[in-house]
């Protein structure tokens, strides 16, 4: 007994991509964006737990799945100035130097290619086994990747000098591997 449903739009999904999109799209919004926004941590409080190796940043910090060898999942939020840029790229991205160095520290994905799990991962109350199977979670991870692609909107200009605060998701596997974020918040400081 299926949805006897005409209406498309009240309709249940058909299948696992569209249903992993209407989840995204509930959940993104109603309680990601609010859920990484208590949850983060700023950057340089991550910098300096990953001085002390990844292990004690994760512990202190992050969150890994139960299996063994999973990377370490983290929340963060910081400000940044844009000193590199592809916004025309269908996987775009912005370099910000978080640190005042002047070198790109932290590359936020914009998409609409967003490569990882780093958004999926990083939600505590998104959890493996409340999934059908492994293939089903791959596709919610994707669809959050689509909706964090929505929330983002960039003027059509050149960005470099310019200044933003940012909140999202990284994934790292060492400690001393490059930042690359997943961003929930993107929004220019004037």
């Amino acid at each position: 007994p299926g949805s006897q449903a005409t209406d498309t739009a009240t309709a249940t999904p058909a299948n696992d991509t569209e249903r992993m999109g209407k989840m995204a799209a509930e959940i993104f919004s109603t309680r990601l964006v609010t859920y990484v926004s208590e949850k983060s941590i700023d950057l340089a409080t991550l910098r300096g737990a990953l001085a002390g190796g990844l292990e004690t940043a994760g512990a202190a910090h992050g969150l890994r799945p139960q299996s063994e060898g999973s990377p370490w999942n983290f929340l963060v939020k910081g400000t940044g100035t844009v000193v590199g840029a592809d916004t025309k790229a269908r996987a775009a991205w912005l370099d910000l130097d978080t640190d005042g160095d002047g070198t790109g520290d932290a590359r936020l994905q914009l998409g609409p290619v967003i490569k990882g799990t780093s958004l999926r991962d990083a939600a505590d109350f998104l959890v493996f086994t409340d999934f059908r199977d492994q293939i089903e979670f791959a596709k919610l991870a994707r669809a959050l990747n689509d909706e964090a692609h929505k929330a983002i909107t960039l003027p059509d200009a050149d960005l470099t000098g310019k200044t933003y605060r940012f909140e999202g998701a990284t994934t790292l596997r060492s400690a001393t591997e490059a930042l690359v974020l997943v961003p929930t918040q993107l929004a220019e400081v004037p």
